[in-house]
């Protein structure tokens, strides 16, 4: 499927021209719906056929954000730089989404970007104001790496004027996806993909059709749920070179794969063995597949200290995990040490987040007797029609 991380960059990329795009290879998820209805609510005409999205930005009327549809994603704070950008102001609230995505996760990065070109910060009890009379180029420095701070400030970059320096850039596979298709309605953007990106900011760009590229979280969950159920399954319209870190680890554990440049193929594994990880900013091991994997390594013979470095409370379902019978130990809020194999056994369990989400469909999978997953809202946020795909597969899911 599409990249959930992709679309929901291109899709506010789309103010940065008042010309009409397309996008193609859309993933059918609830995220997707809320940017298009904040789309909507600023004035422009989208139209939905299928996996096509088209966008008319001509109609904008306004640049307030709408809050009862920002609270509700993170991903909102994605249509900040580009309204900025080309109507020079905007507003909006702290940007929504799950335990965390939501007021957890501070936006400090992202208007300390936007103050360094310029813009002035207005901070109100329920929204922030932004505004400058012209965008100037800055050299940036993040403190953090951020894949969506890098986003936006390469987008705003795109029509300030002169020559944006963004360092310690994030390097993810979304972020050269976005500099592409930028770059190809004439931007000037180099070194997307690498820590250091140089961006010429120019009068206006154009707009035109951007296909999604394949989601490397989506094919490393199902190849993780592969090997943990011990089925053979091959993924296709991948990029397994996007998630490399997870097949080396693969090497090291006993789990057999074939691969091509689209495609991947998952063998049954007759004996896992443990392992160690460390999330890391790409091209390390995704904080996105922390969870699928801390599931897998309950089957897995040994100790593994699984270390989550990049969000605070990412660790929060492994309690579910250790009521379905998981051998679970909780070092502190970032490290846990999983003891394997355990048998698991089904449970009523409520999905905290989008990534635990599918983490507990696995375990459940994997369990004995029946589970039920609660507020199943956050996997569908970030998985297409998931019980019909895994009904397709031999999987006994329904959704109630």
């Amino acid at each position: 499927m599409g990249a959930k991380n992709s679309a929901l960059k291109i899709i506010p990329a789309a103010l940065l021209s008042g010309d009409n795009m397309v996008i193609k290879n859309t993933p059918y998820i609830k995220d997707i719906d809320k940017a298009l209805s904040l789309l909507e609510d600023l004035g422009v005409k989208t139209e939905k056929n299928r996996r096509t999205i088209k966008i008319n930005p001509k109609t904008i009327n306004k640049t307030d954000l709408n809050a009862k549809i920002a609270n509700k994603f993170r991903a909102s704070i994605m249509f900040v730089g580009p309204l900025l950008a080309r109507f020079k102001e905007v507003s909006f609230p702290h940007p929504g989404g799950c335990v965390i995505g939501a007021g957890g996760r501070p936006i400090d990065l992202f208007l300390d970007g936007f103050k360094h070109f310029g813009a002035e910060i207005i901070k109100n009890e329920n929204n922030y104001k932004l505004k400058a009379t012209k965008l100037k180029a800055c050299d940036y420095f993040f403190t953090v790496v951020s894949v969506t701070a890098t986003e936006a400030l390469m987008m705003t970059a795109v029509l300030a004027n002169g020559v944006t320096t963004l360092r310690n850039s994030a390097m993810e596979p979304e972020i050269k996806a976005l500099a592409d298709y930028l770059n190809s309605q004439g931007a000037k953007i180099k070194g997307a993909g690498t820590s250091t990106i140089k961006i010429e900011g120019v009068k206006k760009i154009k707009a035109g059709t951007f296909k999604i590229i394949p989601d490397r979280i989506e094919t490393g969950s199902f190849a993780i749920m592969a090997a943990a159920t011990r089925s053979k399954i091959r993924i296709t319209r991948c990029k397994p070179d996007h998630i490399r870190a997870l097949l080396e680890i693969f090497k090291k554990i006993n789990i057999p794969f074939r691969e091509g440049v689209d495609w991947l193929e998952i063998n049954k594994p007759k004996k896992l063995r443990s392992y160690n990880i460390k999330t890391h900013e790409f091209p390390g091991f995704p904080t996105d597949l922390q969870s699928p994997f801390t599931v897998l390594m309950t089957q897995a013979e040994g100790s593994s200290l699984i270390h989550e470095t990049i969000y605070d409370r990412r660790l929060l379902y492994v309690d579910m995990l250790s009521q379905m019978g998981a051998d679970i130990t909780m070092c502190d809020p970032h490290r846990v040490v999983v003891n394997g194999p355990t048998r698991l056994y089904g449970k009523n369990l409520t999905s905290p987040d989008l990534r635990a989400g599918i983490a507990l469909v696995i375990a459940a999978l994997i369990a004995q007797g029946k589970t039920k997953i609660d507020n199943i809202y956050q996997i569908n946020r970030g998985y297409e029609n998931i019980d019909a795909r895994l009904r397709g597969l031999g999987a006994k899911i329904k959704k109630l």
